[in-house]
């Protein structure tokens, strides 16, 4: 096989993004989601036989309990039994954990990541995509619940000119003002 010289240098073109250039502005949900630790507040371990409250001991037991090891984690109170719990008794866990749990949430790991993210959704700006190209983007490390899609799209519905899903390079139209 014989190479051939070539008399002018072959020109190099430059790299263009053209992503970069189209206008288009990604968020990324997988970037706000919360960085902390979970610990679980199983009720259930506080019941007679695992099925009735009594108060008396109830409040002896959460008064004598050790809150440290949910010092600056989000501890995520439920009750795995089948017993009916007196609202007052959630707010007693509250009260006592405050010192102590970075947050007390009510449900799950999973609950608390949708009610987060409502309550990030809802605090946001949006005015800053006001006739922009908006990609939601779809991948990420981190579970992110489809309720916060479906809520940032509608809360951006009003201000962006084009709402999209997915990657810059693929994307899915969601919404798209009509001029």
């Amino acid at each position: 096989m014989k190479i051939e010289k070539r008399d002018k240098p072959v020109p190099i073109k430059p790299l263009v993004n053209k992503v970069a250039q189209s206008g288009l502005i990604t968020i990324d949900l997988d970037a706000f989601y919360p960085q902390v630790s979970f610990a679980m507040f199983d009720i259930k371990d506080f019941l007679f036989r695992g099925l009735v409250l009594y108060e008396k001991k109830f409040r002896e037991a959460i008064a004598a309990h050790d809150w440290t090891p949910y010092r600056d984690k989000v501890l995520l109170v439920t009750c795995t039994a089948d017993a009916i719990i007196p609202m007052w008794a959630y707010m007693l866990i509250g009260v006592s954990a405050a010192d102590y749990a970075k947050e007390v949430f009510h449900g799950t790991e999973e609950e608390y990541i949708r009610a987060y993210y409502d309550r990030y959704i809802a605090e946001m700006d949006v005015e800053k995509y006001r006739d922009q190209r908006v990609i939601l983007k779809g991948c990420g490390k981190n579970p992110i619940p489809p309720t916060a899609y479906m809520q940032l799209a509608r809360k951006l519905k009003p201000v962006a000119k084009r709402v999209m899903f997915g990657e810059a390079c693929s994307t899915v139209p969601i919404y798209r003002r009509k001029e």
